[in-house]
């Protein structure tokens, strides 16, 4: 009996440590290539290999189109609706601390769900402790980055300024976010200074952190650039000559479609909190040609576009749409859009070694569709498998 005992964990642990294979009718590496009847063998939560198909697969997909799992470079994960329907953000309100911990780890899981393994929040003390957790595996979630907090022009001096930053580190902060310009429902004009911009993307920089500066107007933008952020975020009145500065310093730009639908198809649960007014709301209606004006722009000169939905409540587990609105409004190529949010997403997080692309060596974060993207982009709404770190989280083939 006592053997039988030692045995069973024996081995349970022994078939945890099995390959997994993987067998592939079409494959989107994330890089641009499209490959046919492959096999993908996962070990230890990473790719092994990939080749020709030849074993007897453990999950067949061969029936479904295979990618790198996607990447939202800006998301809000702890906003959510209350119970009465309106907008909150984790703090203060009707919601108690403990509701608005269980909404933000819904809006997680359904984040997971709709095939993102990794995205990038960029502001909320809350989010650190939802990213360790997913993490640890003690709740099911994408890969986190967080900024923990938010930097803008009132956050003081720029000696104060570098001092919060070398602060965030210390907390744990995966990077930092400015706010270079106001909202677009304010008009988006500059709001910080030249000098508080250089303080942030400096000391930044000196610490080894990524900055990504909130800045839809030019001048917001252009000293941004120039103080050496990493990204680039909404840009909705960007002229020419900024984004070929852009450009020339290697500078990621995240323009955002979905977050203005989201607001506008959610108007009510919005309405008359802070500055979700009616001039707000006009400013957002008048801002989607704009978005999809510059995006058009920003790809004919080559920038590095990422994919980012500034994912808010009402948006969870639709990241995806994004990509529908850059292709049907934004005049994107299929592929280019899904690069944007795989490999080129990968590389303005500083994780292109990890995840991003499907290759040897690679983290095992898997996204599997009904229907192939490349031939109509609205397949990406029929998410059938999810895998992060070689675990399964979705398999409804």
């Amino acid at each position: 009996m006592l053997r039988a005992c030692f045995a069973i964990p024996f081995l349970a642990a022994l078939a945890v440590a099995q390959p997994v294979v993987i067998k592939t009718g079409t494959l989107i590496d994330g890089k641009g290539r499209v490959l046919k009847n492959q096999e993908i063998v996962i070990e230890a939560g990473k790719i092994a290999s990939i080749g020709a198909a030849k074993q007897k697969p453990t999950v067949d997909l061969s029936g479904f189109t295979v990618m790198p799992g996607w990447i939202d470079t800006h998301v809000h994960i702890t906003w959510y609706f209350n119970k009465d329907g309106r907008f909150e953000q984790g703090r203060g309100g009707k919601t108690t601390p403990a509701q608005a911990t269980l909404y933000a780890a819904g809006n997680a899981y359904a984040t997971l769900m709709g095939g993102f393994t990794t995205i990038q929040c960029p502001g909320a003390v809350q989010d650190g402790d939802l990213r360790d957790m997913i993490a640890a595996g003690t709740i099911p979630g994408p890969r986190i980055l967080t900024s923990l907090h938010q930097l803008n022009e009132n956050s003081g001096t720029p000696e104060h300024i570098r001092s919060l930053v070398d602060q965030y580190k210390a907390e744990g902060a995966d990077l930092v976010k400015l706010f270079a310009t106001a909202s677009i429902r304010d008009g988006g004009k500059m709001t910080a200074t030249v000098e508080q911009i250089d303080a942030a993307c400096g000391e930044a920089k000196a610490q080894g952190l990524r900055t990504i500066v909130h800045a839809h107007a030019s001048d917001g933008a252009r000293a941004a650039v120039m103080a050496g952020c990493t990204s680039i975020e909404h840009g909705t009145f960007l002229d020419d000559a900024t984004l070929q500065l852009m450009k020339d310093h290697g500078v990621y730009f995240d323009p955002n479609f979905l977050v203005l639908h989201n607001y506008l198809d959610n108007k009510a649960k919005f309405l008359g909190v802070g500055n979700y007014n009616e001039e707000g709301f006009t400013y957002m209606e008048k801002g989607l040609p704009l978005v999809a004006d510059v995006y058009k722009r920003a790809r004919k000169l080559q920038l590095k576009i990422v994919l980012g939905t500034d994912a808010v409540a009402g948006a969870h587990g639709r990241n995806a749409e994004e990509f529908i609105y850059r292709v049907k409004d934004g005049g994107d190529k299929p592929m280019d859009a899904l690069m944007s949010g795989t490999s080129v997403a990968a590389e303005s997080l500083g994780l292109a070694d990890r995840i991003g692309s499907l290759a040897p060596g690679m983290e095992a974060d898997i996204v599997a569709t009904q229907g192939n993207p490349l031939d109509d982009i609205t397949a990406v709404r029929h998410v059938v498998f999810v895998m992060k770190h070689g675990k399964i989280y979705r398999n409804d083939r």
